[in-house]
């Protein structure tokens, strides 16, 4: 069945038809690996992840690129605010970005590139960019001249003066303009720094992802994707001068952006003090119900983080891995997953996660009426492509058991069967209360009791 992805660049949903079926291309803005990533950072990855795995059952290979941005000016300050190298910092921060995004269950990129392995590709494309006459030397600096580019502001669907109106862009006495932007900037002795034509400095953001998206993926790709906070100035400023710096090539094919978190209702932010830390939610609650929670707004419109959304997550996951657990004793028919036709077809309108998650749980209802093989698989299969039920049943219910006295859970539940047994109600629902009271669920099934931890 054919994708239709919305584009950003034509405001409108369009078939999707890559430039080579065989390569199919696309780009995501990765992270700037100078602290933790919080919640809305990880929105992205999680949606796109989902159009890499859809779009890997459509072409025979997909290369799939999240950057990693380690020299920035917040690199800088953290790392001279404790007195190391900025590899130190980067280092650290990029592995635990890569331990965050394992954990929401989100597969590797096919390629990583960092920008500080990528100089000398931004210096020739600077240098291409003198060269036609779309940026000038002043300085120290090396600054692009969005008068040179006329199409500037298309993406954005704004004029220049309105762009720069509603942007922070530094005035500097060595602009020609208020909106030409900075491809190198020179550096201090304390600052890191590169050999360049125009004296020791060092990359501005946005050259670094037009570098690094030529150098491994070409000149024109099909999807670059972030959120849509990217959209200006940084998106914006990768079309004018990849675009200029190849000729008048376009620089990718289509855009895709995500909208942004809210927390009840407010915007994150430092200075509101709601702003949750992936490493820190997924040491609270289930990865699979943090992954859930961001699938299940459409991703181009904002969503809404709360407490009381991520518990309906989890309710909505017991239900289906109970499905699975009642199941366990079925075996699946040989060979792959098959994925379910309505799941696929949500996705391929735009990666309508809302809408294939709602056909999960009707294949949660026929796998729980049928009982089938059939049934099961097919419950599988569509989680599969939604990067859910990802694990054994038995394991999710029991998560967190190892924090438990598993001993003394047993003998409450003995002592209950035992109060049930000689009717004593009384007891038994006592002993219901006080399991309760240490963090356990208990469930009475067809099957015998079984318990759980409680998700706070």
């Amino acid at each position: 069945m054919p994708i239709s992805l919305y584009n950003s660049l034509t405001r409108r949903t369009e078939p999707f038809s890559p430039l080579d079926p065989d390569r199919v291309t696309m780009y995501l803005c990765g992270p700037t690996v100078y602290n933790y990533v919080h919640i809305g950072n990880a929105r992205g990855p999680v949606v796109f992840d989902v159009l890499a795995r859809l779009l890997r059952r459509h072409y025979p290979r997909v290369v799939y690129a999240r950057n990693i941005t380690d020299v920035d000016d917040k690199i800088n300050a953290a790392a001279q605010a404790q007195g190391v190298e900025i590899g130190t910092i980067t280092g650290k921060f990029t592995q635990a970005y890569r331990e965050d995004m394992a954990g929401l269950g989100i597969a590797p990129p096919d390629l990583e590139p960092h920008a500080t392995a990528h100089i000398q590709p931004i210096i020739v494309m600077i240098e291409q960019l003198i060269a036609g006459g779309h940026a000038y030397a002043a300085e120290g600096h090396v600054l692009f001249d969005v008068s040179s580019y006329a199409p500037y502001g298309n993406l954005s669907g704004r004029d220049t003066e309105e762009l720069i109106a509603g942007a922070r862009v530094e005035v500097a006495p060595y602009k020609k303009n208020p909106a030409d932007f900075v491809l190198w900037k020179p550096s201090t002795p304390e600052l890191p720094g590169w050999d360049s034509p125009w004296g020791l400095g060092r990359p501005g953001w946005h050259i670094e992802c037009s570098a690094m998206s030529a150098a491994h993926l070409g000149e024109t790709i099909d999807i670059h994707a972030g959120g849509i906070d990217l959209l200006f100035p940084h998106h914006e400023n990768e079309v004018a001068q990849s675009t200029c710096a190849h000729g008048g090539k376009v620089f990718a094919r289509w855009w895709m952006h995500n909208g942004m978190l809210t927390f009840d209702g407010r915007k994150m932010s430092k200075s509101l003090g709601n702003v949750l830390l992936v490493h820190e939610l997924l040491q609270s609650h289930p990865p699979e119900a943090l992954r859930l929670r961001l699938l299940s707004g459409h991703y181009r419109q904002p969503l809404d983080w709360s407490g009381g959304a991520i518990q309906q997550a989890v309710s909505t996951l017991d239900g289906w891995y109970r499905v699975l657990r009642d199941l366990a004793h079925v075996e699946l028919p040989a060979g792959d997953l098959p994925i379910p036709e309505r799941v696929e077809q949500a996705l391929c309108d735009d990666l309508n996660t809302p809408q294939a998650l709602a056909e999960l749980s009707v294949l949660a209802d026929a796998a729980r009426q049928s009982g089938s093989a059939e049934a099961k698989a097919a419950l599988l299969g569509g989680g599969a492509l939604l990067g859910l039920l990802q694990q054994d049943a038995e394991a999710w219910f029991k998560r967190g058991e190892s924090a438990v006295d598993e001993a003394r859970i047993e003998d409450l539940l003995q002592q209950r069967r035992a109060a049930r047994a000689a009717r004593d109600f009384a007891r038994a629902d006592a002993i219901r209360d006080e399991l309760t009271a240490m963090g356990i669920a208990i469930e009475d099934g067809a099957q015998g009791t079984r318990w759980s931890v409680l998700q706070s």
